[in-house]
């Protein structure tokens, strides 16, 4: 068993992942309890995550400084390294930000933690603080231009650190670094699986005899969720489609299909004209988020209501929500809140529904594995991610009917054009957004001052980083003029190249 120490980074469930993913059991605990447990249960390693604190404030997450006298290899990772140099006598302080790619470079020594690893490769960065004084018995195993201690070990005591994030899978080699890590601990490999008969059972014990409402949009997480809920409870199940406008066209024809399969027919609720006067005026994301989350809350505690006095026991609320929206909406004691998914922090204190949500803790190449077990058709299962709040949280400011069309327009532009060269299946995501941002153009010798739409098309395979996509500079040339000749009140395209981090995957 390998312990992962949570200091509230967005990836401490990705290290678990990939831990287990070699095979190994492996264990989230609080800094707080994790003294204690390792006492108790004696894991074989121990990995400390990184996290949004700096090791030099007040109340900053620590761990009893007896962790490391345990002879139990550790690996510490961003925060976690910046600790463990602070609590053996290391300086760490304000230093240089790095968010994103940084090449590597590996020195000429022999580390047990540099096994089958080439001199140089790249590693995803994401710290504002930086190590400048090693402790003790420390060596330098790798550095990046900016970051001197960027790979560091006490080979004797069997103590690593790391600058970079070795779980996402953007870092190359990083896998093989975990993977040494592992070597060391001399834990015990097994077979790993997800296994569906399990999920299915634990919905079985958590569902009853009741009746569940599923909340789907069509996407993947939901389309998976609902498929998987539904073969198991069978009419019991109810799917309500939230028709407010804000997403795709034919998104209501393409969950008909769905659900015709398995002999459901889905409830469409129109609220198209109530949508937008709720929206009306709203300019912050947060702000969107929770009034749309809200309004979907009301909506599916008025089916509720229409069941019951049918005479079904409705008790559920089915939700997609995976682990990326968890993680972003504050989902650990120390993570810090990058936004409020309107299905997770966007919803009401107060509800009348029990959430049921089976897949809160995948990733969502997982949740598409789910989904391949389960029979659904590849176009189904590999469609892109698209919000919940849909088109609301691509149009910067005011969500207007004028602005939702000239999304919606720019929106199948870029589909379309992805589609025809090929590069649409090769992409996880793509979408443009309206900035609220406007700059002048001449079009017909005269002058016209439009609005900037943002074009963003990444690669990625969890959500929890991802990187721009290279596509040819023809296509972005396509894209742009027919933006800009047929989107009316458009004046220029740019496109977006930040990598998450710092970017997240959607603009608000």
């Amino acid at each position: 068993m390998i312990f992962v120490v949570d200091f509230g980074s967005q990836t401490s469930h990705l290290i678990a992942r990939r831990i287990k993913g070699f095979g190994v059991l492996t264990k989230i605990v609080n800094p707080q309890e994790a003294y204690r447990r390792i006492k108790e249960e004696k894991p074989q390693g121990i990995i400390l995550s990184g996290g949004p604190s700096s090791v030099y404030q007040k109340k900053s997450p620590t761990i009893n400084k007896e962790i490391f006298d345990l002879r139990i290899p550790i690996l510490g990772i961003c925060y976690g390294f910046q600790l463990a140099t602070s609590l053996l006598g290391g300086k760490v302080i304000p230093g240089k930000k790095e968010y994103g790619p940084a090449s590597l470079k590996m020195g000429n020594g022999k580390w047990e933690m540099g096994n089958k690893l080439p001199q140089q490769f790249t590693v995803w960065m994401s710290h504002g603080d930086e190590v400048i004084e090693l402790p003790k018995g420390f060596k330098v195993i790798g550095s990046s231009d900016g970051v001197p201690f960027a790979f560091v070990g006490n080979e004797e005591k069997k103590i690593y650190g790391v600058q970079f994030h070795p779980e996402v899978e953007h870092t190359e080699y990083g896998s093989r670094i975990l993977k040494n890590f592992i070597n060391l601990c001399d834990a015990k490999i097994q077979k790993r699986e997800i296994d569906i008969e399990k999920i299915q059972n634990k919905i079985k014990e958590e569902v009853g005899s009741s009746y569940a409402i599923g909340a789907v949009s069509g996407g993947v997480d939901s389309t998976v969720v609902a498929v998987l809920v539904a073969k198991i409870i069978g009419k019991k199940f109810i799917p309500i489609y939230v028709d407010n406008g804000l997403m795709r066209p034919k998104t209501d024809v393409y969950i008909k299909k769905i659900f015709k399969s398995l002999s459901i027919k889905p409830i469409i609720v129109n609220v198209r004209k109530e949508m937008l006067k709720l929206l009306k005026g709203v300019t912050d994301s947060e702000q969107k988020r929770k009034i749309i989350g809200n309004f979907y809350i009301r909506i599916f505690e008025k089916e509720m209501r229409k069941q019951i006095k049918k005479g079904n026991d409705v008790r559920f609320l089915l939700q997609g929500t995976i682990y990326s929206d968890v993680i972003e909406s504050q989902g650990t004691k120390h993570s810090a809140k990058i936004k409020s998914h309107h299905n997770v922090g966007g919803l009401p204190k107060k509800m009348k529904l029990k959430l049921l949500e089976p897949m809160r803790s995948f990733y969502k190449d997982e949740v598409r594995e789910i989904g391949r077990k389960l029979g659904l058709p590849e176009e189904f299962i590999n469609k892109q991610p698209f919000p919940g709040p849909g088109f609301a949280v691509r149009i910067r400011g005011e969500v207007t009917r004028k602005r939702l069309e000239m999304e919606k327009k720019a929106d199948e532009i870029v589909l379309s054009e992805l589609e025809k060269t090929g590069i649409l299946q090769n992409v996880f995501l793509s979408f443009p957004v309206l900035t609220n941002a406007f700059s002048t153009a001449v079009k017909g010798d005269g002058r016209n001052f439009g609005e900037v739409v943002a074009i963003r098309i990444v690669e990625s395979k969890d959500i929890m980083t991802s990187t721009w996509a290279r596509i040819p500079y023809d296509l972005m040339q396509k894209i742009s003029s027919r933006i800009v000749n047929e989107v009316e009140g458009v004046s220029r395209v740019v496109y977006d190249i930040t990598t998450k981090p710092p970017a997240t995957m959607e603009w608000e």
